[in-house]
């Protein structure tokens, strides 16, 4: 999976541009333009990292004869004091990245952690763990990119890949049935149906409607169960809403097909790594 170059490099000017303004007043007066360093990423904890690629695109984009070397690769497991990367080069340019580029990987690598950690526990069921849209302006590529690498997959992108009809569309409309008839008479032949039920009742209009996909919306994992149990294979089943990593596995165990959680984007902890300069 690789994210488009020029989408990358518009985030990481924005953030260079946000981050230094128009100088950096503590390094272009303290070091000498022409001095050059060698530092190193080291990990200060234990999970997957993410976004070293990108990190080594800062620092090149402010010093082009950089050099970098990762020493993890994306998605890898790491433990705390793993070296991650080293770069050579200019001291000035190397400090004015170094905080965007440890922005970027360490919130990365945060989903990329908190996602692996999801789908170890969901380990020996079929179920898939799967991001949302919840996801922070601008950086929707990144953040789906880094559950990838934690092992999870992707929803729905954005609202022209697919259609949702959620609990506000069906009750707008009228009923599941002929929200449901309605679209199919517009839609493009390549567009797939998920619809929200609140209970076993939905779901069963749901089926009978044609859905592919039936989102099974804040039920217990028993009825999660009862859910599985009714659909019988007919209708692809996700599970979301208040789902943690204190209840992911007896919501697995309920043999949904799919988990989505928008915590893996909107509220994950960042991943702790620190550059130190060589001395």
């Amino acid at each position: 999976m690789e994210l488009l170059q020029s989408y990358i490099d518009r985030i990481i000017n924005t953030a260079l541009e946000e981050d230094i303004h128009y100088v950096d007043v503590t390094s272009d007066l303290l070091i000498d333009p022409q001095a050059t360093s060698t530092a190193r990423w080291i990990a200060k904890a234990e999970g997957v990292v993410c976004g070293l690629k990108i990190a080594a695109r800062v620092f090149t984009t402010l010093d082009p004869e950089a050099k970098v070397e990762l020493l993890a690769e994306e998605g890898a497991a790491v433990k705390k004091g793993d070296i991650l990367l080293t770069v050579q080069g200019k001291t000035a340019a190397m400090l004015k990245a170094e905080r965007t580029a440890l922005n970027i990987a360490c919130h990365m690598s945060g989903i990329s952690t908190q996602t692996a950690e999801c789908v170890r526990r969901v380990a020996g069921t079929k179920a898939s763990v799967c991001d949302t849209r919840k996801t922070l302006p601008g950086l929707r590529p990144l953040q789906k990119y880094a559950v990838v690498m934690g092992g999870g997959r992707n929803h729905r992108y954005n609202l022209s890949d697919a259609a949702m009809l959620k609990d506000n569309h069906i009750d707008a409309y009228g009923s599941i049935t002929a929200a449901v008839a309605a679209f199919r008479s517009r839609c493009s032949h390549m567009t797939k149906i998920e619809v929200e039920a609140r209970n076993l009742k939905e779901l069963a209009e749901g089926i009978a409607a044609g859905a592919d996909v039936v989102m099974l919306d804040n039920m217990t994992p028993a009825q999660m169960a009862e859910a599985v149990a009714f659909a019988d294979g007919r209708v692809i089943l996700e599970a979301s809403g208040n789902i943690t990593l204190d209840n992911i596995a007896e919501v697995a165990a309920s043999g949904v097909d799919l988990i989505s959680l928008g915590a893996l984007t909107h509220s994950v902890r960042c991943f702790d790594i620190s550059m130190k300069i060589v001395k």
